[in-house]
C-alpha cells in the first residue's frame, strides 16, 4: 500500500534514488513509497491530482523551481517536501561523493579514457573538476543511476 510518493522529474532521477535507498539498506516500496519519475518538472500540477490521499514529496532541478512552485500553488499543495537539486540530482551526487571518489568511479567503469576525451574538449579544459563530472555524469546519468 503506498503511503508517500516523491516524485522526480526523470526516470534517471527514479533509478538513482531507488538505487541509493536500497544501498543504504532502505527499500522503499516495502516500506510504501512510491518514486515516480513525471516526465519534467513542468507536469508536476498534472500529476498531482492523482495523489491527493498520500503524502506527497519531490526533488527537482533548482532551474525548475519557478515550473514547481507555480505547478504546486495551482494544485494547492504545500511545498514542504519538494527541494530544489542544485544545479540538478547530478550535481547533488557529484557533491556529495566528492570528486575523487567520483573519478574513481568512472575509472571503475572503464571510462577514464573517454572521460579524460571530455575533459579535453575546449569549453570543459578550464572547468574545476567537480563541474567536468557532472557535466560528465549528465551525459551518462542512466547508465550511473
Amino acid at each position: 500500500m503506498t503511503r508517500a510518493v516523491l516524485l522526480v522529474e526523470g526516470e534517471s532521477d527514479r533509478i538513482a534514488v531507488e538505487t541509493l535507498a536500497a544501498r543504504r539498506g532502505r527499500h522503499l516500496a516495502a516500506n510504501g513509497v512510491d518514486v515516480v519519475a513525471i516526465g519534467g518538472a513542468q507536469a508536476v500540477g498534472r500529476v498531482l491530482a492523482g495523489y491527493e490521499s498520500v503524502r506527497v514529496g519531490g526533488l527537482y532541478d533548482v532551474g525548475e523551481q519557478r515550473a514547481v512552485l507555480r505547478g504546486l500553488e495551482r494544485a494547492g499543495v504545500a511545498a514542504d517536501g519538494f527541494f530544489a537539486c542544485d544545479p540538478d540530482l547530478e550535481g547533488e551526487l557529484v557533491r556529495a561523493l566528492g570528486s575523487e571518489r567520483m573519478l574513481a568511479l568512472v575509472t571503475a567503469r572503464g571510462q577514464l579514457g573517454a572521460f579524460d576525451t571530455y575533459r579535453k574538449q575546449p569549453a570543459k579544459r578550464s572547468l574545476p573538476l567537480e563541474a567536468q563530472l557532472h557535466g560528465w555524469l549528465h551525459n551518462w546519468k542512466i547508465r550511473y543511476a
